[in-house]
């Protein structure tokens, strides 16, 4: 029972963050993600949420959970990293794009224009993380099956739009284009969470502004078990996580 009481206490509270945020001009928000490694027990919930949230296609993936041994024998132990977009601050994506097809919102989120990009992946090289993917636009069944299913070409609504990928027409987007984390920009805009947060059974992920100092996500963010990966690269993740 206390259990329960805790995971909806922080669920109710970063829907109250959100609501708090939603009220704010864009350019006064900072969406930013605290993951805690101590309550992550690697079920991978959260990137087959993303998969089915986004629609992802075979080799395209949003967010990866890593399982990590660390130490020296016989004293190791084991963790978990979950390792979306970092929505970085300084993202290094962003400069090397040749027709501005990657840039980095107000808010803080790193998005693709489909339509802007050419498939050239020189973002996925420059990224340190190994956060994008390409859309090579496999499907699921075609060809593994005598028919296409309808989940296979179900629609996604990135970024607000529909997003119909065809096996009859490969070259269209996003197929052909690079792809990555958005936080779930379509659900935010709605005011709902991010569909990795929501699935969470552990509670590992904590959501908000970080711009928002009496938010949970602020608040963590500010801890001394508060790391950031790779920060002497000076990208400025917006992604923290609890060691």
């Amino acid at each position: 029972m206390l259990v329960e009481m805790e995971v909806k206490s922080v669920t109710l509270q970063m829907y109250e963050d959100l609501d708090r945020a939603l009220k704010k001009p864009l350019r006064e928000r900072h969406w930013g993600m605290v993951i805690d490694t101590r309550k992550c027990v690697g079920c991978n919930a959260c990137a087959v949420a993303c998969k089915i949230e986004n629609k992802l296609p075979p080799g395209v993936v949003y967010n990866v959970v890593i399982d990590e041994e660390f130490g020296t024998y016989p004293n190791v132990a084991r963790r978990f990293i979950s390792r979306p977009c970092l929505q970085c601050q300084n993202p290094p994506c962003v400069p090397v794009c040749p027709v501005n097809a990657t840039y980095k919102r107000p808010d803080g989120i790193v998005v693709m224009d489909y339509d802007t990009c050419i498939g050239c992946r020189y973002c996925i090289s420059a990224c340190p993380y190994g956060a994008r993917s390409f859309d090579f636009g496999n499907f699921y069944t075609v060809g593994q099956t005598p028919e296409v299913m309808p989940w296979d070409v179900m629609p996604s609504f990135e970024y607000g739009e529909e997003q119909q990928r065809d096996p009859r027409n490969p070259w269209r987007s996003p197929i052909g284009n690079v792809r990555k984390c958005h936080f779930c920009l379509h659900r935010l805009e709605k005011g709902m969470l991010p569909a990795c947060v929501t699935t969470c059974i552990g509670q590992a992920y904590i959501f908000g502004d970080l711009n928002d100092p009496e938010s949970l996500v602020a608040q963590l963010a500010a801890s001394p078990r508060a790391i950031r990966l790779k920060e002497e690269l000076g990208a400025e993740p917006s992604v923290y996580y609890l060691l």
